[in-house]
């Protein structure tokens, strides 16, 4: 029986402001209804999710505003629109419990990266956010600096100083 390879999977996009905006709570995996045509671009590597948000309609959930650019190798009549509304595939427990924290809690869920697995299925990771005040976005600033200048100082300590 052959042993199962390393787990690997290929970022495509991160919304690397979302840890500085907002207080992640929890985070989930969410697989993404997508077309032929969003699955090759998003293999090449474009996509933006910078400003985009999920939120509930028509009884499901949807990743809104997010940018997968068209594939420029599909004929016109095959494309897809760049920022539609794209419905995320969660079990209607997980659902059930991110909609009444976002009523009860004035919450939102922002994704934080879209990746393809091991398997090559497209995935969204999605955090239930809290917002943060200026002063909370100084606060968490100044501790990224701090760490920095720890470790730049514990590397140090391992050289002999003249």
């Amino acid at each position: 029986m052959a042993q199962p390879g390393p787990v690997t999977s290929r970022m495509v996009a991160q919304n690397r402001r979302a840890r500085f905006d907002y207080f992640i709570d929890d985070t989930l995996e969410a697989g993404i209804a997508l077309l032929g045509t969003e699955v090759k671009s998003l293999r090449s590597g474009k996509a933006s999710i910078g400003e985009s948000y999920a939120g509930a309609q028509n009884g499901g959930l949807y990743l809104v505003n997010s940018y997968i650019p068209e594939y420029q190798l599909a004929g016109q009549y095959f494309q897809h629109e760049p920022k539609r509304p794209r419905k995320l595939l969660v079990h209607k427990r997980e659902m059930n419990k991110m909609m009444g924290a976002m009523k009860r809690d004035g919450v939102t869920i922002v994704p934080l990266s879209i990746y393809f697995n091991a398997r090559g299925i497209a995935k969204v990771e999605l955090g239930i956010a809290r917002g943060k005040k200026k002063v909370d976005k100084r606060a968490s600033e100044k501790e990224r600096d701090w760490q920095r200048d720890k470790a730049r100082v514990m590397r140090g300590k391992g050289k002999d100083v003249d």
